[in-house]
C-alpha cells in the first residue's frame, strides 16, 4: 500500500488529468484522496511542492509501467521499435489520465519536466548507442517527438478510433533508422 505522500500525489495527478493545473488545489486533491481538509497543506506546503511531487508522481508511475510490461533491453532495432510502442500505446490509451496530467504540467510549466524528459532522451539515446545507430541523440528525439504527437492525438482528435499498433512500430521503426 502506497505511503500518504504517494497517495496525495497520485491523487494531483487526478485532479490534473480531470480539471488541468488551474483546478489544481490542496483542498481539491484532499477531496480526490478522501482525507481531511488540510492533510495535503500539511505534506506539501505549498502549490509548488505539490506540483513537485505529482511531477515526481509521473515519472515513477512511467517506470512502474514499463516494469510491468517486462521492459527488457533489445536486441535489435525493430524489437525497440515494438517495446516502444507498446509503451507508447500504454500510456496513451490504457493510462490516458497520466498522459494527460503529463501535457497539462508540461504545457503550464515546462520546466518542471524538462528533467525527466531529459532522463527519458538518455535512456534511450544509451539504448541506441548499444544497438550501434548512428546519430542516437537525434532519432531519440526524433522518436519522443513523434511519440509525443501521437499521443496527444490519442488523447485527443483520434480518440476512440482504432490503432494500426504495426503501423506505429513501422513509424517509430523508420524514425529510429533515420
Amino acid at each position: 500500500m502506497p505511503d500518504r505522500r504517494t497517495e496525495l500525489a497520485d491523487a494531483a495527478l487526478a485532479v490534473v488529468a480531470a480539471k488541468g493545473l488551474k483546478g489544481l488545489t490542496h483542498r481539491a486533491v484532499d477531496a480526490q484522496a478522501g482525507v481531511a481538509v488540510g492533510t495535503t497543506s500539511n505534506y506539501f506546503r505549498n502549490r509548488a511542492a505539490l506540483v513537485s511531487a505529482a511531477v515526481d508522481r509521473v515519472e515513477e508511475r512511467d517506470t512502474l509501467l514499463l516494469q510491468q510490461d517486462g521492459w527488457e533491453t533489445p536486441t535489435s532495432v525493430a524489437a525497440l521499435a515494438d517495446q516502444l510502442t507498446g509503451a507508447l500505446m500504454g500510456l496513451a490509451l490504457e493510462n490516458a489520465d497520466l498522459t494527460r496530467a503529463r501535457f497539462a504540467f508540461a504545457l503550464d510549466q515546462p520546466e518542471v519536466v524538462a528533467a525527466g524528459h531529459e532522463r527519458m532522451l538518455a535512456g534511450l539515446t544509451h539504448i541506441l548507442g548499444f544497438l550501434k545507430v548512428p546519430d542516437a541523440r537525434a532519432r531519440a528525439e526524433s522518436v519522443a517527438d513523434y511519440g509525443d504527437g501521437l499521443a496527444m492525438h490519442l488523447l485527443t482528435a483520434r480518440k476512440g478510433q482504432d490503432i494500426d499498433r504495426a503501423s506505429v512500430a513501422r513509424n517509430i521503426q523508420r524514425l529510429l533508422e533515420g
